[in-house]
């Protein structure tokens, strides 16, 4: 544990080490082995610190087989083995402001509803944490929030403690550990004891704020999705900056925002409904015009026509003209659409005329006696399918 700098001071920003080995692992990434480390691993849901040693970028550290392996983004050019070694400040404190956050979040469920923290993650972007319930209120969501905020406003210290496994019936565990050996306490006096490898702030004050973005289930547990210090400020900021994008292009007050995006909704809503009404109204005059001279047999070649446009042209034809026959193609570049269909007083099977049309375009498609459709490759040009389909009639 000596020769893990991050538990004796987790503030460490700069330290000097010996270099033990430098090698590659089975999958050819480099690494060297110092003496001492002050660059967290990754664990317990923490993400791993970086930073440099000598010239080289730290770009992950894992412990393996015991040893903390620095990955660095090429091999180190040193003439001795001493290096100086620096730390990546904010991305150290970030992850020690949003590991003791989880920490008073989680314990002020525990505390306030008995809901046990069954998962942690802590991402660049998001940190969650999955409760073992199935169901989560907004006003519980709200008082565990309060008394998370009111902890850190009261600015408890955060203690570290080294313990076995007999001392642990001394604590209050919000729960059970799962090492039995060199057993990490981290202490919030008179409020949460619990278990932990991870690096954290001397106060709770440190953390600043915690503010819960949203949650979800996930199985039988509910994921809370949160942010903790710096990354309040930074939502804080993503929002407003999007809160005022938008109340300039609705001209509409922040507090008026929300009626305004319903009023928005609605008023597209109409529209949709009106554009809705006004392409049927086409179609119906289309499928007039097209079936205009009692035609028995209604064709025609389109363009970039999409075939729901021609199910429903085809279906307004032969429901108005029960004796009529509808053949439609639709071209769009390297693809045909064919739409087929009849009248109740026809008697032939478009089923069947389909099945001979779309092997010659290498198509699939199927449907019925009275309505089929289907598309293919463009190897035959509208015009030319239409013939084949007219010389099969025959």
């Amino acid at each position: 544990m000596q020769a893990k700098l991050y538990y004796q001071d987790a503030y460490i920003h700069s330290f000097s080490a010996t270099i033990l080995k430098q090698e590659s692992d089975e999958t050819g990434k480099n690494y060297v082995v110092l003496n001492q480390t002050a660059f967290y691993p990754t664990g317990g849901g923490q993400p791993h610190d970086t930073g440099r040693i000598a010239d080289r970028a730290v770009i992950d550290v894992e412990e393996v087989n015991g040893e903390i392996r620095h990955y660095l983004d090429a091999p180190l050019q040193v003439a001795d083995s001493d290096v100086s070694c620096t730390i990546d400040w904010e991305r150290r404190f970030d992850h020690m402001q949003q590991h003791a956050g989880q920490h008073i979040l989680s314990a002020a469920f525990d505390r306030l509803f008995g809901y046990k923290t069954v998962g942690f993650h802590m991402g660049t972007e998001n940190l969650t944490i999955d409760l073992a319930t199935e169901a989560l209120t907004k006003e519980e969501a709200s008082k565990a929030e309060e008394l998370a905020n009111k902890i850190i406003l009261e600015n408890r210290p955060i203690e570290t403690k080294w313990v076995t496994e007999a001392e642990l019936s001394q604590y209050d565990l919000r729960k059970e550990t799962k090492v039995k050996e060199d057993i990490r306490l981290v202490i919030i006096p008179d409020f949460d004891y619990n278990g932990c490898g991870g690096t954290h702030p001397k106060a709770t004050g440190e953390v600043s704020a915690i503010k819960i973005l949203d949650w979800e289930k996930q199985r039988k547990n509910i994921r809370i999705q949160f942010a903790c210090g710096l990354r309040v400020i930074k939502k804080l900021e993503e929002k407003q900056y999007v809160l005022h994008q938008l109340t300039n292009l609705l001209n509409a007050p922040e507090k008026g925002m929300q009626q305004a995006v319903i009023r928005l909704l609605e008023n597209e809503k109409q529209l949709t409904k009106a554009l809705e009404q006004s392409k049927e109204s086409l179609l119906q005059y289309e499928a007039k015009e097209l079936a205009g001279k009692d035609q028995t047999v209604v064709t025609k070649v389109f363009e970039n026509r999409t075939i729901q446009e021609l199910q429903k042209l085809a279906r307004m034809v032969v429901s108005d003209h029960e004796n009529s026959l509808v053949f439609f193609v639709s071209t769009d570049g390297p693809r045909l659409q064919v739409v087929l269909a009849k009248g109740k007083e026809r008697t032939e099977n478009m089923k069947k005329l389909i099945g001979e049309i779309l092997p010659m375009i290498n198509g699939k498609g199927g449907g019925n006696d009275s309505f089929a459709q289907g598309g293919g490759e463009a190897l035959l040009t509208g015009e030319q399918i239409l013939n084949k389909l007219l010389t099969l009639m025959n």
